[in-house]
């Protein structure tokens, strides 16, 4: 897919995301004041949290499709992990902020002061939360995949703890109703479960990110199927060296090829080339490759040639 494209995808579907959600994030912290709701005021600071997430996809998506220039000489596309590992923290932070203030509301019913009853209003904000949310959600993941956006696709797990985050708040929010001030403590329990299930995506989403950032070897997989390549191509004799990171949605590829000694320097690249061709087949067109050229002899020279084949 062209960056241009990729971009406009990606700003589409995170301007979609921005209206909804100061819409949402307004209508519930009116219907938590209204409806005397703390759960759903929190739930509305919740979403204002998506704000902010909307605000990075929109500025690091673009900047991660930007050709390499003279300060970014394989590209820009570690914006985009960054930002991925920023949503992840946030998300984290709003997990933990919703549990600590869901036990709060516990430790204060149990100790003889439980929350006032909400008003209809507030269960109805939180149902309609609930539709928008997981409608984004799906939107958003969709897109993200297919423009293979991480970035994207955790802002878009970001709509699901809202989601998610507003399922806890109206099982509260209707128990209080329904059922009576013995169960008021049912909503702050609802959403300690769901900040749960909030952290476990933050990390999902944080882990690959970090270690992106940390210049992480792909996969034994992933390395297993260059050798495989490399391998392959008529002319390379061996190879050693080889090392391979992420950068964003592509790849940086670096190995040491061995050809036979008594070839010409342009058959000696042609060999070279063919490797780069094949590498960025599999791996993407904006991979990078670089494919360093030896000599093959028959028997070692020193000893201290002996390398292993991967690194």
């Amino acid at each position: 897919m062209k960056q241009s494209s990729r971009s406009k995808q990606a700003l589409q579907v995170t301007i979609v995301g921005f209206v909804v959600n100061v819409v949402l994030s307004t209508g519930k912290i009116i219907a938590g004041v209204s409806g005397k709701s703390g759960a759903m005021l929190a739930d509305g600071i919740h979403s204002l949290s998506d704000l902010v997430t909307d605000i990075m996809v929109w500025f690091f998506v673009g900047v991660s499709d930007k050709e390499s220039d003279q300060t970014h000489h394989y590209g820009h596309g570690k914006y985009e992990t960054f930002a991925t590992m920023l949503i992840s923290m946030v998300l984290l932070a709003v997990g933990i902020g919703i549990f600590f203030n869901g036990a709060g509301a516990v430790l204060k019913a149990l100790g003889g002061h439980p929350p006032e009853k909400p008003g209809m209003i507030a269960l109805y904000a939180a149902l309609m939360s609930i539709a928008l949310k997981e409608a984004l959600y799906w939107y958003t993941l969709r897109t993200g995949k297919s423009i293979n956006s991480m970035a994207v696709v955790a802002n878009a797990w970001h709509h699901r703890s809202d989601a998610l985050s507003s399922v806890g708040t109206s099982l509260g929010i209707g128990g209080a109703i329904f059922l009576g001030e013995s169960w008021y403590i049912l909503d702050p329990i609802a959403g300690m479960v769901v900040s749960f299930f909030i952290a476990r995506v933050a990390w999902q989403l944080g882990g690959p990110s970090i270690r992106e950032l940390l210049e992480a070897a792909p996969s034994s997989e992933i390395r297993e199927e260059m050798s495989d390549i490399i391998g392959k191509v008529t002319g390379v004799k061996d190879y050693h060296n080889l090392r391979a990171r992420s950068i964003g949605k592509a790849m940086a590829i670096e190995v040491h090829i061995k050809v036979d000694k008594d070839l010409s320097v342009e058959a000696s690249h042609n060999i070279a080339s063919q490797v780069e061709i094949l590498l960025r087949q599999r791996f993407g067109q904006q991979t990078h490759v670089g494919v360093h050229v030896e000599p093959f002899y028959l028997k070692k020279v020193a000893d201290n040639e002996a390398f292993s084949k991967i690194e």
